[in-house]
């Protein structure tokens, strides 16, 4: 039921997000629109061939822990073997450690096709390749020779342990400590819950970082340290050696995603070792952490953004082969024998073509995000335009397309009726598998909040209206067009940013005048209208160039019935601040 859309994601990558320039203009490296398009295509074939036919096995058997030990869905520890001698690890990785450098861009177009396979199966090698960045920009010399290439192979999988019991996303709060151990280790206690893939049978050896507490380390995150503590300890020839001090206690049902595995691992309680504590090794400075993991956690939030855009167009595919071959009812100017092809209803259409229009508006915008992560790591200028368009993007690449994962996903099931509710259509683990991507690696409220508070700000309140000004220069050349297939699209894409423009000045106003809960109050909005504000100028700028029926037509749908919304959204922004303050008696404040 899927196939990978290689052709939609090449288009993507090198027309909208911008790759092909960036390639012709030599700004990429080894990188050429001969290699790219290999590397999808393969991409897309190991993802439709041999990932997406396992995605039901491990949603139906799920990761199991018994005495300590988990053990993955059957044939998923094969699939993984062949997925990492494929080389798909080292995308992105450095070549110094046995990577291919390709960039981040190519890494998030591969994992849409991984997560369109199977979410639970992508997320695993997702936190290796956040664990290889944060390595490779903080760990000592000693651990790079450790551990670099055994993780950039996939031989080793890597972790990402944050969360504690008492602890989300606000990180002040966290008790896991550290003790020097006096020949330059620690030894590592404490509790962590929700640690995806922090025991499984995959691979022999699992690298996991972990933020603790220094004894006398300043209270609150200024006090956090990142330490490296592996499942097993490596002895000085390369070899596995004794069973570190670290196991996991329980693993989660979960809603979704059965087949990953996601923790609760106890550090240091002296159930392996000969003494209590997990010995671990210091990365980066000592209560620096949180900047060495923040590497790890951006890293995260493009890859979590392309969460939602996998199973999104998953869905899209599933719900449109279904249109085509369920017949319900009379359509209007159907002309064939019995009932019609659900796919000529308009209601399903419209479904049909919001499922599709968000989807492409969610790709593009993490693809142009992860092409401008790339050009930040290529001009080594740090600070400077494509690091600050990175962290623009970063929070919208996150927050929009997991909202349209589980948007799409539901519509889904919205197409397949009654059958979409029952479990063996697929339609359903689809939706169930989204719904945690809003969540993850800070929820979608934080990264409104993000997005907001501190990258509206950035170069004087600036850069973000001279990306407004970008995305009109798209809805010009449409106008230029004089297409008439477009519609009314300029009209409406113009409309769209004008309200952004708008609701960005209101909320920089209200940020400068100290309006703090008011700013905080139109967060979440107007993230939302960024995105569709952003995903139309980028349908209308991939229609210009591909000039086909089909783009055209999805930029005039999307434009037509999709991005009115902006109105509504600004209006929330700038006047719904009072009626949340108001909320007290509803909500049961005193």
């Amino acid at each position: 039921m899927y196939r990978s859309p290689v052709a939609e994601i090449a288009f993507t990558l090198k027309h909208v997000a911008g790759l092909k320039q960036a390639m012709d203009e030599g700004l990429l490296g080894e990188l050429s629109e001969d290699l790219l398009d290999a590397v999808i295509e393969e991409a897309g074939r190991f993802s439709t061939e041999e990932i997406y036919p396992l995605h039901k096995i491990g949603d139906e058997q799920g990761a199991k822990l018994v005495d300590g030990k988990v053990t993955m869905p059957d044939g998923w520890r094969d699939l993984y073997r062949r997925w990492a001698e494929g080389g798909w690890n080292a995308i992105a990785a450095p070549e110094a450690w046995g990577g291919q450098d390709l960039g981040t861009a190519m890494s998030v177009a591969t994992l849409e096709m991984w997560n369109s396979g199977s979410m639970a199966f992508a997320i695993g090698p997702t936190l290796t390749m956040g664990a290889i960045e944060a390595l490779d920009k903080h760990g000592s010399d000693e651990l790079k020779a450790i551990y670099l290439e055994k993780l950039v192979s996939g031989e080793w999988m890597g972790t990402m342990n944050l969360t504690e019991p008492q602890a989300g996303s606000d990180l002040n709060a966290l008790r896991a400590r550290a003790e020097p151990a006096g020949d330059g280790t620690y030894r590592v206690f404490g509790q962590k819950i929700f640690i995806t893939y922090g025991e499984h049978d995959i691979t022999d050896n699992i690298v996991h970082l972990v933020l603790a507490r220094l004894p006398d380390a300043p209270a609150g995150t200024r006090g956090i340290s990142l330490f490296l503590v592996p499942k097993f300890l490596v002895n000085a020839d390369g070899s596995l050696g004794a069973r570190n001090d670290v196991y996991c206690h329980s693993v989660e049902h979960k809603l979704g995603i059965h087949a990953s595995p996601t923790c609760t691992m106890i550090y240091g309680d002296g159930k392996h070792g000969d003494a209590p504590g997990a010995i671990g090794w210091l990365v980066g400075e000592e209560n620096r952490g949180l900047a060495c993991m923040f590497t790890m956690m951006n890293n995260a939030r493009i890859a979590v953004g392309i969460q939602g855009v996998g199973v999104a167009e998953t869905a899209y595919q599933k719900a449109l082969g279904y249109a085509h071959e369920r017949r319900q009812g009379k359509a209007e100017g159907y002309r064939g024998e019995g009932m019609a092809p659900i796919v000529l209803h308009p209601d399903v259409r419209r479904n049909l073509m919001t499922m599709k229009g968000m989807t492409q508006a969610a790709r593009a915008i993490a693809y142009s995000c992860a092409h401008a992560i790339d050009m930040d790591h290529r001009s080594g200028d740090s600070g400077g335009f494509w690091s600050t368009r990175a962290a623009l993007l970063t929070p919208v690449a996150k927050a929009f397309a997991t909202d349209t994962g589980v948007e799409v996903a539901s519509i889904g099931i919205q197409v397949h009726g009654g059958m979409g509710f029952i479990e063996e259509t697929g339609a359903a683990a689809l939706l169930r598998d989204a719904r945690i991507a809003p969540i993850y690696e800070g929820t979608n409220g934080i990264q409104a909040i993000d997005l907001v508070t501190r990258k509206l700000p950035l170069e004087g309140g600036e850069h973000v209206h001279g990306y407004i000004a970008e995305l009109r220069g798209d809805i010009e050349a449409l106008r230029s067009s004089n297409n008439p297939a477009f519609g009314q699209a300029a009209q409406k894409l113009d409309a769209a940013l004008d309200h952004l423009v708008e609701t960005t000045r209101f909320l920089q106003e209200a940020l400068s005048a100290g309006r703090m809960e008011e700013a905080l109050a139109g967060a979440t909005p107007y993230l939302r209208l960024f995105g569709l504000a952003a995903g139309g100028a980028y349908l209308a700028r991939g229609a210009v160039v591909g000039d086909d029926a089909a783009r055209i037509a999805l930029c005039r749908f999307f434009a037509e019935n999709l991005v009115d919304e902006t109105a509504a959204l600004s209006a929330r922004v700038r006047e719904g601040a009072a009626s949340l303050a108001a909320a007290d008696a509803v909500l049961g404040v005193a």
